[in-house]
């Protein structure tokens, strides 16, 4: 699926790296996995035309690779394929991509992949060890809900494989295609605001994208939250390896600094800053920049200051320019420095909190109001609509060890945590013919909506919001027997349910804003939960019985695969129950971004622990509390 004369096995050896800027635009299209329509697509169609090579690659529905069922074909490029799978061990579907350049290697038998040729050993293997350590082993590195995500890894076969989260959603080539306008300022920071935030994640690690472009971002269906797409590793290491310049750049995105090892011309965060103002100039205008190497000698860009005056603010506009000057020296050094310009916040807040959590909790944390003694006198928190009946009291169960269960592991073979974002080119739109073979299926908009701003606070409306910006791989779920509570009658009752080991985090709003971390409390601290393992709350250390005032009660279950730290929200530890006073609710509510909730919390494994997933899954629920079961 290369554009002829690129690749070894067409047109001799090497690509005409002469040739490859004019080529390039059209090879970009075909070198990525692409979205294959029509019979192709069929779960039962191994090949396609006759002659098509990558199409005899495909592994037909019913084939097993450890716990993985392959369902059907999501795409198909020169350099992988991508399958909708199912996990049999954990009962969900997935996406998996398959490393398979179809101009070195082919199938054999029927999992086998060999290369096709001796010379093309030192290739195959190459793109292979790349596929593996520079986009699996690095994107299962990273948890941000704006990035890709890897569940798992491994070589198997004569070739590699990585397993991701399987999402619906639109690229952003076709949002923008769709629309009957260009798209305002408002819409334009939404978007940006992730995808900067998400390329600091990347830099502070010294890792750079290099392949931002309108087709390697999904718009989510359920949140219109942008994911960045793969990294391409194999293809830029064979497309180097060959000089292909086509396989491995996109005119118009790509800075010169990606065109040649020049010392001058280091590559750095200001690459990946270039090629998102270029996205947005295209957004605006319906064109990219020129290419960066004909700019060095004549540079034609009509600044968009000029172009779009009026339209949208000029230091937003000036930004873009900065961003797209030629030079690198020239442009934004800093993800703060580009996101300043332009007039976004990024999302480091959290990592702070996370830095100093330790300190604030000790300020913070007042003496518990309880004492245990011959009598047990007990001065318990007065929630408003669930009156704790102390029927028993048992002494404080001790302190849960703060080391993370099923941290980040970058071994081949190990299941490694899951994050928001889709991995890999997996994350691409759902195609027709596999409507019906994943779980909910949806048609793919026209024409998505602008990604959602900000909402205004409310306690209710921030829980679901933490659900919105959780792991949909983390699956929980609460069953409630009585969700109509009577006062002076019932007891609060509920059971979680998680598909993932983890840490159990439940808050709770009554009708008088009275805001309370229900559990993990003073009388119960073990809020560890195994998965597919159901977990009932309350225990009988700490019944809980309905009280005034009526009216609804809003709940949100979060399941961590890491203990999590809140003391950053300022919460009083006065009572069984932390509560959380509206000033500080309204403190809190001031710190969210687009990306976060200051009220999720943060992870908080410790220095003994190796590593620390942000990774968790939320669910909410509700209560009516009424004073006649009539």
């Amino acid at each position: 699926m290369n554009a002829a004369g690129e690749l070894p096995g067409k047109n001799g050896e090497g690509g005409d790296s002469g040739k490859a800027e004019s080529n390039a635009e059209n090879s970009a299209e075909t070198d990525k996995t692409v979205i294959v329509t029509g019979a192709r697509v069929t779960p039962a169609s191994r090949s396609g035309a006759p002659g098509d090579v990558a199409s005899h690659n495909i592994l037909p529905p019913g084939t097993r690779l450890g716990e993985f069922e392959i369902v059907g074909l999501i795409g198909e490029g020169g350099f992988g394929i991508v399958y909708l799978a199912f996990d049999t061990s954990l009962d969900r579907h997935v996406a998996l991509k398959e490393y398979m350049p179809s101009a070195l290697a082919s199938r054999v038998g029927g999992t086998q992949v060999r290369v096709k040729s001796e010379r093309y050993e030192n290739m195959f293997r190459a793109g292979l060890k790349s596929f593996i350590n520079d986009e699996a082993r690095l994107l299962a590195r990273f948890d941000h809900q704006s990035l890709v995500k890897v569940y798992r890894f491994w070589e198997a076969n004569g070739t590699a494989y990585m397993v991701m989260p399987y999402y619906k959603g639109v690229t952003l080539k076709d949002a923008l295609k769709a629309m009957k306008k260009p798209p305002d300022e408002a819409w334009l920071r939404a978007l940006l605001t992730p995808l900067v935030d998400a390329l600091a994640v990347l830099h502070a690690s010294d890792c750079f994208h290099r392949d931002i472009a309108p087709d390697n971002i999904i718009l989510l269906d359920d949140s219109h939250r942008p994911v960045l797409l793969d990294f391409g590793a194999a293809r830029r290491v064979i497309g180097d390896m060959t000089q292909a310049l086509t396989v491995i750049l996109k005119p118009g995105y790509a800075p010169i600094e990606q065109y040649a090892e020049v010392p001058s011309l280091r590559q750095g965060p200001w690459t990946d800053h270039y090629a998102l103002a270029a996205l947005v100039y295209f957004a605006i205008t319906g064109n990219t920049p020129p290419p960066a190497v004909g700019r060095m000698v004549s540079d034609s860009y009509q600044p968009l200051a000029k172009l779009a005056a009026g339209r949208y603010s000029e230091r937003f506009l000036k930004a873009i320019d900065h961003a797209l000057a030629v030079a690198p020296a020239s442009r934004p050094q800093t993800d703060r420095q580009f996101a300043a310009e332009l007039g976004i916040t990024l999302d480091d807040a959290p990592a702070q909190r996370a830095a100093g959590g330790g300190k604030d909790k000790t300020a913070r944390r007042l003496r518990v109001g309880w004492v245990l003694g011959a009598g047990c006198v007990l001065t318990a928190a007065a929630l408003a609509f669930l009156v704790p009946t102390f029927l028993s009291h048992r002494s404080p169960a001790p302190q849960i060890g703060r080391a993370a269960d099923g941290g980040v592991t970058l071994a081949p073979t190990i299941v490694a945590p899951s994050a928001s974002a889709p991995a890999g080119t997996a994350a691409l739109p759902a195609s027709p013919a596999l409507a019906q073979l994943a779980p909910k299926p949806a048609d793919v908009p026209r024409q998505s909506p602008p990604p959602a701003a900000l909402p205004p606070f409310s306690p209710a409306d921030e829980f679901t919001r933490i659900v919105s910006l959780a792991d949909p791989s983390i699956a929980v779920k609460v069953d409630v027997p009585v969700a109509r509570a009577v006062v002076d009658r019932d007891r609060l009752r509920f059971s979680i349910l998680s598909n993932r080991d983890g840490y159990v985090y439940v808050f709770v709003v009554d009708p008088a804003n009275q805001y309370l971390q229900l559990f993990p409390n003073e009388l119960d601290r073990d809020n560890r939960i195994s998965q597919k393992k159901r977990l009932t709350l309350p225990r009988p250390a700490w019944p809980m019985q309905a009280g005034e005032p009526v009216g609804a009660n809003h709940f949100v279950a979060v399941v961590s695969l890491a203990p999590r730290d809140f003391s950053a929200l300022g919460m009083t530890h006065d009572a069984v129950f932390a509560s959380l006073s509206p000033e500080a609710q309204a403190a809190a509510s001031a710190e969210r971004t687009l990306t976060a909730s200051p009220f999720a919390g943060v992870p908080a494994c410790g220095a003994e622990a190796p590593s620390c997933p942000v990774a968790y899954g939320a669910a909410t629920f509700k209560i009516e509390v009424v004073r006649s079961s009539k």
